[in-house]
């Protein structure tokens, strides 16, 4: 083993402003994926990836399995966490420039990672084969059909045929425990990997003043305890959610029987309330545009600044805008 090389990556110097959490958010969503990934397979000695088996393996989680319900009311916080945490960390960085020039590329895959922790969500929640996950998976497996050109193709890979069914589930399975799994360690693999290419982006405040021998701190033991810390606020928060609102189970999913309120997670509660507003195609055509503006966001600036000769402040009201539409869409839909 190099011992060398070890000791100094540990000794690394850090910008002092990631003494602060809130400004190094990266590291929380890795913790609450590794707690993903440690409850996702205590899960998935008992869940049985079948239509007539699969709210049934569930319910027995729940239930009968003794700390079932424990471990996987551990799983489904964690992941509301880690898409919390994802989100505010894409709006960090969004909102502190952080993204421009040499940082285009990382932001894209920032942003991927964002996508891939939604479709995560989304694939979790469909597992459990419950009415709302059922009729949940319809809707989105028509929205992919609406996507021109190709939605056709799309929809029916999703389902595995015409119809959400069977094939569904399995398919469904597969993508969130083989497919993500493996994606999100690639994606967050050349994250780091171009993070530690390009470093970090040191923010400097107005006013404040740092002294020379503050202005970085090692990444040993002073960073890395830090993220303990975290991490060890974060199993405690999941252990209090795990046990005031433990995870419940609707109905079984019965596809000759439409519920009258259809209800996504949370997380898709501006898209829902989007296509509420909107015919289909329109929802899936705007969705696709702010889906490609977010990620191709470093170059749109950039463009608008050289060409248009704009001020790259602009970002800051572009993004002002998009989060209050965002956040109004959410809560408008959750008041519904």
């Amino acid at each position: 083993m190099n011992w060398d090389a070890l000791k100094d990556i540990g000794s690394e110097p850090v910008p002092h402003h990631l003494k602060k959490w809130w400004w190094c958010l990266g590291g929380t969503p890795m913790i609450l994926f590794l707690i993903q990934a440690v409850t996702g397979l205590l899960l998935l000695f008992y869940y049985v990836p079948d239509p007539a088996n699969a709210y049934r393996s569930v319910s027995n989680i729940s239930y009968v399995v003794p700390f079932g319900w424990f471990i996987r009311s551990l799983h489904k916080w964690a992941a509301n966490f880690m898409i919390i945490a994802v989100f505010l960390h894409v709006l960090r960085v969004f909102f502190t420039s952080a993204y421009r020039s040499p940082r285009q590329l990382n932001w894209c895959v920032g942003v991927l990672i964002l996508a891939s922790t939604l479709t995560f969500g989304f694939t979790g929640y469909s597992l459990v084969y419950e009415q709302m996950s059922f009729w949940g998976a319809t809707v989105a497996t028509n929205l992919a059909e609406a996507v021109p050109f190709i939605g056709h193709n799309i929809a029916y890979l999703m389902r595995g045929g015409h119809e959400v069914g069977p094939n569904t589930l399995t398919r469904f399975f597969v993508l969130h425990t083989a497919i993500l799994p493996v994606m999100m360690m690639l994606l967050v693999g050349m994250h780091v990997f171009l993070i530690r290419l390009h470093g970090v982006t040191e923010l400097y405040f107005k006013g404040e003043v740092v002294p020379e021998e503050k202005k970085y701190f090692k990444f040993w033991p002073d960073h890395v305890s830090t993220e303990a810390i975290v991490g060890l606020v974060i199993i405690y928060l999941l252990v209090i959610m795990a046990l005031i609102f433990p995870a419940g189970m609707g109905q079984m999913a019965n596809p000759a029987v439409t519920p009258e309120h259809i209800k996504p997670e949370w997380y898709f509660y501006f898209s829902f309330r989007l296509l509420k507003l909107t015919a289909l195609k329109t929802s899936v055509l705007l969705t696709m545009l702010l889906g490609g503006v977010l990620l191709a966001w470093p170059f749109i600036e950039n463009f608008v600044h050289r060409k248009l000769k704009i001020s790259r402040d602009f970002s800051i009201f572009v993004g002002f805008v998009g989060f209050l539409g965002f956040l109004i869409f959410t809560v408008w839909e959750a008041l519904v």
